[in-house]
């Protein structure tokens, strides 16, 4: 017994020996281990889906004239009061977008080459399917790479950012110049093609082997290989549809005005690439009767099958059961929350009457004692005012510096109270309930792609392409479009929105409805900034609070905006142009 024992501690020990001499193989997986082990593969696709700018809120609205914030160290606070340089971006997108994309290309050079299933038919499905993802999902990181660096240079070249479509390795030349703005919206445009001529477009379950599309049926694709993997649980990928909706997106940017005189990107093709997503949902009778209030609608949120969307939603973030967090950073400190986004006066004003007019017009009777009698009521959706009734218990909130009741007035506590006089209503599910001691969380999801959007998009588009009631051949106009969204609203309900009837017909009142339009409903939805910047507008504008005491109302400049002209373009990134002398920066920067 004793030699036996021996023997095995001394084989133990020559073991750690050999270790300490032989290091052991690490377990560290190369790409090409994908095409063996089909859930690595399909990870380092995964990985470029996580790096979605949209998968959370960022409320980018506080660098603009829409919203300050009582956070003191919020970097696009710091960004919009002057801190904003090329090494110190909030908005950047270089390094995420560009990450995403290089994981895009890798996955592309293996998908052929995986074994997804044992069966080659359906084999052959998950090859397209998950192709026509990763062409899409390239689309999409590629508009926000032209949204975020695209620019004019000091030569007077509009630049996009540098086409690379393979897989980059460590022993490439990473010098690579910046393609033309053009280039890389065509780029979007046929990675968009690839995509929907490879995926549905939605995933859905299909009842039966006619269902099958034509291309898999004459392959002898059956209903049940078809939905195995393009069926409904695949719901929030991906999809023709999304894919196409950047499409739209980046035609858009390229028509607009900060970006047309270096594109070739018309108007008439943003508003085709809009229109026809629109026409997809029955044009404007599509417009989702609800969609203005796709926060708080309860029920429906409640009800949201896996992956399923609501008729306002093109494309969602998953839904968080049972949370309160987006409560505990916006309600007022009465009810337990920071308060810490501020909508401006400025964003306040910007909603008219509830007749329509705007409310500098003697139509609107508009007065200024009584401010928010008889407003657009998208107001008091969106925005807390003084004496909003808010929380489940609908308390009264007093924003007025006259308030000793609690921290709910102007500037009464930093980091909590109100800066402007207003808090925010819109994201936010008010059958959350805070104390001190306990929370009760709702149902939350934000938005990546809703199609008011898309209905704003194409009004924008149509104007300038075909003027106010010019239908292009898709049967509505932007006036169509701009009536369904105050409509539902509920804009000049009762002089059938006399405002709208008077500008008809003209273009350029048109085009300043339709902007203001955008500008209330999507709200602190992450758009204002890049707005303002490719329709060449100020970025400028003071941002205004205001202070009410014993009845009266008076606009103050909470915050002034310190931008420069050239800032209507971001930067590349210093540390990028440092390391590679072909990448030419944007003008100013």
């Amino acid at each position: 017994m004793k030699e036996i024992i021996t023997i095995i501690i001394a084989a133990f020990l020559l073991v750690g020996c050999d270790d300490l001499f032989s290091p052991a193989i690490e377990n560290n997986k190369q790409v090409s281990d994908g095409k063996n082990d089909p859930l690595f593969a399909e990870g380092i696709l995964a990985n470029a889906y996580t790096r979605n700018p949209y998968n959370s809120q960022s409320f980018n609205d506080v660098a603009t004239d829409d919203a300050v914030t009582n956070q003191t160290d919020n970097s696009y606070l710091k960004m919009a009061t002057g801190s904003w340089t090329s090494n110190n971006n909030p908005m950047e997108q270089w390094s995420s977008c560009k990450a995403a994309i290089q994981y895009i290309n890798l996955f592309l050079e293996e998908v052929d080459e995986v074994s997804w299933v044992d069966d080659p038919l359906v084999n052959s499905l998950f090859c397209d399917r998950l192709k026509g993802e990763a062409y899409g999902l390239r689309a999409m990181f590629m508009f926000y790479l032209l949204q975020a660096h695209g620019g004019w240079t000091a030569d007077g070249k509009l630049l996009g950012v540098p086409i690379v479509n393979k897989a980059e390795n460590v022993s490439d030349n990473f010098n690579y110049a910046r393609n033309s703005f053009d280039e890389c919206i065509r780029q979007i445009y046929d990675d968009v093609q690839m995509a929907t001529d490879l995926l549905p477009l939605d995933y859905e379950n299909i009842a039966s082997d006619a269902q099958v599309p034509e291309k898999y049926r004459l392959k002898g694709t059956s209903v049940s290989q078809y939905n195995l993997v393009f069926g409904e649980i695949f719901r929030m990928r991906m999809s023709a549809r999304i894919a196409m909706a950047f499409r739209a997106k980046a035609a858009l940017l390229g028509a607009s005005p900060a970006f047309a005189d270096g594109t070739t990107v018309t108007w008439k093709e943003a508003a085709d690439y809009n229109g026809e997503l629109l026409d997809l949902i029955g044009g404007v009778s599509g417009l989702a009767s609800n969609g203005n209030t796709w926060y708080k609608n309860a029920d429906e949120i409640a009800n949201l099958g896996a992956g399923a969307n609501p008729n306002e939603m093109l494309w969602r973030n998953s839904k968080d059961a049972t949370a309160y967090e987006l409560e505990q950073a916006q309600f007022p400190p009465s009810l337990y929350g920071s308060g810490q986004i501020n909508p401006t006066q400025n964003l306040v004003n910007a909603f008219p009457m509830a007749n329509g007019y705007p409310i500098t017009m003697d139509e609107a009777n508009y007065n200024e004692n009584n401010p928010y009698e008889d407003r657009d009521p998208r107001l008091n959706l969106y925005v807390v005012v003084n004496g909003s009734k808010v929380g489940i218990d609908e308390k009264v909130i007093d924003t007025s510096v006259d308030n000793t009741t609690d921290n709910d007035g102007l500037n009464k506590e930093n980091n909590h109270s109100t800066r402007t006089g207003y808090y925010l209503r819109k994201h936010l599910r008010e059958d959350v309930y805070l104390s001190s001691t306990s929370q009760n969380g709702q149902p939350h999801y934000s938005p990546r792609i809703r199609y008011t959007e898309i209905f704003l998009n194409y009004a924008e588009a149509a104007n300038e392409a075909w003027g106010p009631t010019g239908t292009g051949g898709h049967g509505y106009s932007a006036y169509d479009v701009v009536k369904a969204i105050r409509k539902r609203a509920g804009v000049g309900a009762d002089n059938g929105d006399a405002y709208l009837e008077s500008i008809k017909n003209d273009k350029d009142k048109m085009r300043e409805l339709i902007r203001n339009e955008r500008r209330l409903e999507l709200c602190f939805e992450g758009f204002r900034f890049w707005d303002l910047r490719r329709w060449k507008v100020s970025l400028t504008e003071p941002a205004k609070g205001i202070r009410i005491s014993q009845g009266n109302y008076t606009e103050f400049t909470v915050e002034n905006r310190n931008y420069a002209d050239y800032m209507n373009y971001g930067p590349i990134p210093y540390t990028e142009v440092l390391k590679f002398d072909e990448l030419k920066q944007n003008q100013g920067w």
